[in-house]
């Protein structure tokens, strides 16, 4: 079974937001981290995963990504901080 997943991913200061959504947590990140995908992420250097939320169905990730995205900073904010309070790269628990 397929999961799908959205996240929020940061970069070094934790200034930018990035919410996007996949169904290869693994591999996005890494695609972030070594910026092998020219745009958003690599032109503000996005490469910290600090929120995500998996589910089995494509079109309740895609709807909770507009959700987020949709939402002000303050809400991005919270849900990182009720998940990840450090702020710290989840990556790593990935692996």
């Amino acid at each position: 079974m397929r999961q799908y997943c959205v996240c929020i991913a940061t970069n070094k200061s934790n200034r930018v937001l990035y919410t996007g959504v996949t169904n290869d947590l693994r591999r996005r990140i890494y695609e972030h981290k070594y910026k092998l995908v020219k745009g958003f992420t690599s032109r503000y250097n996005i490469m910290k995963l600090v929120y995500y939320d998996m589910t089995e169905d494509v079109h309740a990730a895609i709807n909770r990504e507009k959700q987020i995205k949709a939402g002000s900073r303050k809400k991005k904010i919270d849900l990182i901080e009720g998940m990840n309070p450090e702020w710290r790269d989840l990556a790593q628990d990935l692996y």
